[in-house]
């Protein structure tokens, strides 16, 4: 079992952030054991404030070789499927917590840099770009929080091959002139006192985040050299 996101990397915010978990199965779940998983879940969240955020990717070993995979996981309240991303796989290996059993290094293969940047770009293009045709979603905070900080960690990740944090995505969204009043708003409902938000506020802040991140997205994106063939690929 190895957790990643905020609370491996130290920026763990109790009751604001997700709680992300990989477990390592043996083999892959029957039906029977995923309904069972789903109960277990729903529990846990009647019970304890903290588990509604708990998100787990259940990973057999057998499988974790593929990137692309998906996977059995529990997110948002609901089980689904999804991959274990490079970008996921790149924070086990840099600082995932082992909370149980072997290390990431052990069952994951070594995330090439070209893997990563791959990943990057088409999380951009694919997802966040044309998630900008529906203002309409823009006005939850998770739309607004989680497109900004994607942008500023993609910036860096493209430029660098680093991660970062939310705290120090927050530092590179004020870099690339993103709206002050925005990240402001993400720092204090993230770092400190939230405050109560009308209707609005909250259409304007859409209007402001949409009209900074579709040129963002497109010049980021435009602006990356692709990575050349080398003998990582």
């Amino acid at each position: 079992m190895w957790a990643h996101g905020s609370l491996a990397g130290g920026d763990y915010q109790p009751t604001r952030s997700d709680l992300d978990l990989v477990a390592v199965l043996s083999r892959a779940c029957t039906a029977q054991e995923e309904h069972h998983i789903a109960d277990v879940h729903e529990i846990l969240g009647r019970s304890n404030p903290l588990a509604v955020k708990l998100h787990c990717g259940y990973l057999p070993a057998a499988e974790a070789a593929d990137p692309a995979r998906a996977h059995l996981a529990w997110a948002h309240e609901e089980l689904l499927r999804r991959p274990i991303t490079p970008v996921t796989r790149r924070e086990l290996h840099e600082f995932g917590l082992v909370l149980y059993g072997e290390p990431p290094a052990v069952i994951l293969p070594p995330v090439t840099e070209r893997q990563l940047t791959d990943f990057v770009l088409h999380d951009l293009k694919t997802f966040w770009r044309p998630s900008l045709d529906h203002p309409e979603w823009w006005l939850k905070d998770i739309w607004v929080d989680l497109g900004l900080l994607t942008l500023a960690r993609a910036t860096v990740t493209l430029r660098t091959g680093k991660l970062i944090s939310k705290r120090d995505a927050l530092g590179v969204l004020q870099e690339l002139d993103a709206p002050a009043e925005v990240v402001e708003d993400i720092r204090r409902r993230r770092y400190g006192d939230p405050r109560p938000a009308g209707q609005p506020w909250l259409a304007y802040r859409a209007e402001s985040t949409l009209a900074f991140l579709g040129p963002a997205i497109d010049r980021l994106v435009a602006g990356h050299k692709p990575t050349g063939t080398s003998a990582e690929s």
